[in-house]
């Protein structure tokens, strides 16, 4: 019974929606979706298979250019994110592959662990902790459970661990003080297991769409719910955006690149406003559902 009590309990904290549900917010690709990357690496004008970095693996549709980010950014961190080898596929956290193959263009090298934490909230907490972890930022590694505790690293760092019971948490001494990667990551993964989409979406500041930067998050908190963020934007003379966005999904699984079924001419790139709704593989979002870290 404990057992069962702990999977529904990470499940209702996660509030991602399932690979293995039919979400209502969500729109499948249609049956073409299979012969986008063929298309694109055939033309040659936006997927460079060989390059293993998110730049360089994808360039501009003609006529945009990729917007300025400053050097020590987090849209300059993300848009150097590092890829796996174009081709390989999506692995849910015990190895098994994902089961929508259609929905992606890229894997993102990311050590998800063995466990079933690392979902569509964790997936974007990881990858803004990863890059405050990157300045030694260490004091604005900080995240709310659902119940409102406040994960701070820097309490980690100094030895101390969490103790949760029900709804309150607590910091006990408990171990040596170390800022090592692996005490980083034994952190995010106690912030994996009691924070998702619902803490995620109180933390964040709403945006207009029209103002969006990458590292901004399109949210939807709930149980289930969904959140994607954007990796990398690119503009044209006209003022016209357009942006790629990457997510996990439940079960736990690899942060990749989505594609984009409304548009297959300039996939995995999306257009800003390009609908009454951002429609991705997997899920439907309101285009006010932007929402962006607090400095």
């Amino acid at each position: 019974m404990k057992i069962i009590y702990i999977s529904i309990l990470l499940l209702l904290l996660a509030g991602c929606g399932s690979d293995d549900a039919n979400n209502s917010s969500a729109k499948s690709p249609d049956a073409n979706d299979s012969i986008v990357k063929e298309t694109i690496i055939s033309e040659g004008s936006i997927v460079n298979p060989e390059a293993n970095v998110l730049e360089g693996r994808y360039s501009t549709p003609e006529g945009y250019n990729r917007v300025e980010v400053s050097g020590d950014s987090f849209g300059e961190f993300l848009r150097n994110s590092k890829l796996k080898p174009y081709g390989e596929k999506v692995l849910y956290y015990d190895g098994r592959e994902k089961n929508r193959q259609n929905v992606y263009d890229s894997v993102f090298d990311v050590d998800i662990g063995d466990r079933d934490l690392h979902q569509c909230a964790d997936a974007i907490m990881l990858l803004r902790a990863e890059y405050l972890y990157s300045l030694g930022l260490y004091d604005k590694i900080h995240f709310n459970f659902v119940s409102g505790f406040k994960a701070e690293f820097t309490k980690w760092m100094e030895g101390y661990r969490i103790k949760v019971d029900g709804n309150t948490a607590g910091y006990y001494p408990a171990a040596e003080p170390s800022d090592s990667y692996e005490t980083f990551r034994k952190y995010m993964d106690m912030v994996f297991a009691y924070s998702g989409t619902i803490s995620l979406a109180n933390e964040l500041d709403a945006v207009p769409a029209e103002q969006m930067e990458i590292g901004d998050v399109f949210i939807v908190g709930g149980s289930p719910g969904h959140a994607i963020i954007v990796v990398d934007a690119a503009a044209n003379e006209m003022g016209d955006k357009i942006f790629l966005l990457a997510q996990s999904y439940m079960p736990a699984q690899q942060t990749h690149i989505l594609l984009n079924p409304s548009d297959k001419e300039i996939s995995p790139w999306y257009r800003l406003r390009d609908g009454e709704q951002l429609i991705t593989p997997e899920w439907t979002f309101a285009w006010d559902d932007l929402r962006r870290f607090k400095n």
